[in-house]
């Protein structure tokens, strides 16, 4: 056999090892998983995660994905909650503690302090008969038949269910809690994700003096000079009272100049789009980019709740945003 296909088969049998594995955790998910997302519900702390090795690794995914999804949480490491970092849990928090074998010392040696401070602990191992296990409030059994390394030592199939029970109670609590896309993006503001979320039209688009703007009866050589000058490829007709009358685009322009008219002794309303695309200030920018998509259009007039012109916004403005 190549190397080639060996390493290919090597590849394939972890991954059906661990298949199966998760496989075989669907059947162990039961009231014992129910209790431990009631403990984290009623928490009124964090959820503080420990484990070591490996499982610390693990630990500290669980903690983070926790935490994005609506449950404080954070990662406590129980060698260094043993000299000092105990105190940072208090009787308000919940222990998520990790440990294939149930028998971590590090972290069998502060059960007797986190039962004398009332904490509830939801214990993740692969025993159930495990001194971890049975002292627990809620035990979550991640037992797995082999592990995916073939020496039998390096943990694989037990992480990897480990980490699958971890994303299981997050998004369990992630439902329960009513947890919003919205309340998601808070978490990430410096994310792509998070500005698609949180980003509203009024805080991109082009306002005030930065409208182009012209009135009904301007010649279109000097509506091209308000469009030259402000640098949005467009300009808006307003009448005398304010109210917007149409919009004037390069596609109007190359329009204009196909059919021979002069642009010296035409007048923008003539020749204007008198019906454009709009949408609301407040509108998520995420919006404004599935309309210009929809309508095959490269800017949109933004209006307040009343329907009055308040700005313009473009793609380029999306696309620098990087909503887009």
């Amino acid at each position: 056999m190549s190397e080639e296909n060996f390493l290919i088969r090597r590849a394939i049998q972890t991954i059906d090892i661990e298949h199966r594995a998760i496989g075989e955790l669907r059947e162990r998910i039961d009231n014992a998983f129910v209790k431990a997302c009631e403990l984290m519900l009623a928490c009124k702390g964090r959820v503080v995660v420990i484990g070591m090795g490996k499982s610390g690794l693990i630990g500290r995914k669980i903690a983070a994905t926790l935490s994005s999804t609506g449950t404080p949480a954070m990662f406590v490491h129980p060698g260094e909650a043993s000299h000092g970092d105990l105190g940072m849990i208090t009787d308000q928090d919940v222990v998520i503690a990790i440990s294939y074998s149930g028998t971590a010392s590090e972290i069998i040696t502060l059960l007797p302090t986190l039962k004398r401070k009332g904490i509830p602990l939801i214990s993740l191992t692969g025993n159930p008969e495990s001194i971890l296990a049975t002292t627990a409030t809620a035990h979550l059994n991640g037992y797995v038949k082999e592990e995916a390394c073939p020496l039998g030592l390096a943990p694989t199939s037990s992480t990897t269910v480990t980490l699958v029970l971890g994303d299981a109670l997050a998004m369990a609590l992630l439902e329960a809690r009513g947890f919003t896309p919205e309340e998601f993006a808070f978490s990430h503001p410096g994310g792509k994700l998070g500005r698609r979320l949180l980003l509203k039209v009024k805080d991109i688009m082009h306002a005030g003096d930065a409208i182009p703007k012209v009135s009904p009866d301007t010649l279109l050589s000097k509506a091209l000079l308000e469009i030259s000058q402000k640098g949005l490829g467009m300009t808006t007709v307003i009448d005398a009272t304010g109210a917007l009358c149409g919009v004037f685009t390069d596609g109007d322009l190359r329009r204009t100049l196909d059919s021979g008219k002069d642009i010296h002794k035409t007048l923008i309303r003539d020749v204007m789009s008198s019906r454009s695309k709009q949408i609301q200030e407040t509108a998520l920018a995420t919006e404004a980019v599935l309309m210009m998509q929809e309508n095959s259009v490269y800017s949109l007039i933004v209006t307040d709740a009343s329907g009055a012109l308040h700005g313009v916004i473009r793609m380029h403005d999306l696309l620098q945003a990087n909503v887009v």
